[in-house]
């Protein structure tokens, strides 16, 4: 067994899953290390963040997911280093050898340079940042359930999204639905579905990467539900009280004590270091280019997948950081290895683009299928098809169907929980 090819794997998301999957029944070894012991399904953290859904409901335990593949062997670990003369990961408590690298450790926020603003306007990444936000939306409430000055309550019942991306519009609708079905007659003091939520995108319109008759439907559909959106708006502060921004040379201060963020993105550290150790190129906010068989240059050992990798072979842009990018480098870069064992050579890596989706509330989305555009209902039932599909368990799949099918008749969330409370503003606020 210590004689065949050892293949690891850095990070357990899609693309790295996908190609654990599709390496179980090879002859090689497979070790996935991931800093987490779950698998989660990214896509809907908004859902957690504003108490639709619990963690659980969209995280699995990355060992009951490879349990029956004998091959593979899941390390918890985080990697610090990446030895690439020597072929070895170094870990905060070890190391391990391979003889091929496959690395999909994904980005994580940024705040372009303003990394003081992260105290203040949490990101949507891990299961940390969705409980850390959905904390702050509902301590929100709760504080100004209690605060007796109306000019002070204001603040509490202001919520700014920064970033008009398919994260920032679903997070923005959720939000309005909570504040204005969920929990309308869940406080005596406060009306919620009064809560001001404002929605603040740099680019003209919402969605930019959408076709504009999808970004103009969810434009619509986002001002049905009460959301003032800014476009053409760029954020230029922010603190625990305000977010200031600027439009058409003019700046303007918002007063909001919960502000969530949901622009800009940054690679993984281990592109830096794979740039520094091969030579490969880095981008502006550190994804590393890859080759069409998504090695990297004069090293066809190392392969760097998803939302870390730079792709821009046979392309106008570079692929998009999303999952079923991910998935499907997974599953290629398993196959492009084995071939290379076999001393064959992998034909280039082409993405089969099915399309994006985005939900902007309750039987409302917008869906770009290449052929045709669909928006509305319609939108919003593949939209919810597609990612059931997706979520690895089969038993997630029926825990988050029930709670969507609870929600949709009852507009209740269920997963309403505020864990990890601060300490409360002030005894001066309240009666």
């Amino acid at each position: 067994m210590n004689q065949l090819h050892h293949i690891v794997i850095l990070g357990g998301g899609f693309g790295g899953l996908y190609a654990a999957q599709t390496l179980c029944n090879a002859a090689v070894r497979v070790t996935l290390i991931d800093r987490r012991n779950f698998h989660l399904f990214q896509p809907l953290l908004y859902q957690v963040a504003t108490g639709g859904l619990s963690p659980g409901d969209i995280s699995t335990p990355l060992r009951h997911i490879l349990k029956r593949k004998k091959n593979v062997r899941v390390v918890m670990g985080e990697a610090l280093d990446i030895d690439v003369a020597n072929q070895r990961v170094i870990l905060h408590d070890g190391e391990i050898s391979y003889d091929s690298l496959l690395v999909a450790t994904g980005v994580s926020h940024s705040y372009f340079g303003n990394e003081q603003w992260e105290k203040y306007a949490p990101g949507l990444k891990t299961v940390e940042d969705a409980v850390e936000m959905r904390r702050r939306i509902l301590m929100a409430f709760e504080t100004a359930e209690r605060v007796q000055d109306c000019r002070e309550r204001c603040p509490w019942l202001n919520f700014v999204v920064v970033g008009g991306g398919p994260t920032g519009v679903e997070l923005a609708g959720a939000l309005s639905e909570l504040a204005k079905d969920t929990m309308k007659e869940d406080f005596r003091q406060i009306n919620p579905a009064k809560a001001e939520i404002i929605l603040i995108e740099g680019a003209d319109r919402v969605l930019p990467s959408y076709p504009a008759d999808l970004s103009l439907a969810a434009h619509h559909s986002l001002e049905r539900l009460g959301v003032r959106i800014l476009t053409n708006t760029m954020v230029t502060a922010v603190d625990a009280d305000s977010v200031t921004i600027r439009s058409q040379d003019r700046e303007t201060q918002i007063s909001a004590k919960t502000v969530l963020w949901a622009a800009g993105i940054q690679a993984s550290p281990l592109g830096n270091i794979l740039s520094e150790k091969t030579g490969a190129c880095l981008d502006h906010i550190g994804r590393i280019a890859v080759e069409p068989d998504l090695s990297l240059p004069g090293h066809p050992e190392l392969l760097v997948i998803g939302d870390l990798a730079l792709f821009q072979h046979g392309t106008e842009q570079p692929l998009p950081g999303v999952a079923p990018v991910a998935m499907q480098q997974g599953r290629y870069a398993a196959d492009s290895i084995l071939c290379r064992l076999r001393g064959e050579t992998a034909p280039p890596f082409r993405y089969k683009n099915r399309g994006s989706m985005a939900v902007i509330g309750r039987a409302a989305a917008v869906a770009d299928l290449k052929r045709f555009h669909l928006t509305g209902f319609l939108a919003w039932l593949a939209w919810l098809f597609i990612h059931l599909i997706h979520i690895v368990e089969f038993e997630n799949r029926v825990l988050v169907t029930i709670q969507w099918a609870w929600n949709y008749f009852t507009k209740n969330r269920g997963a309403r929980l505020i864990t990890g409370i601060s300490q409360p503003a002030g005894k001066d606020v309240y009666q």
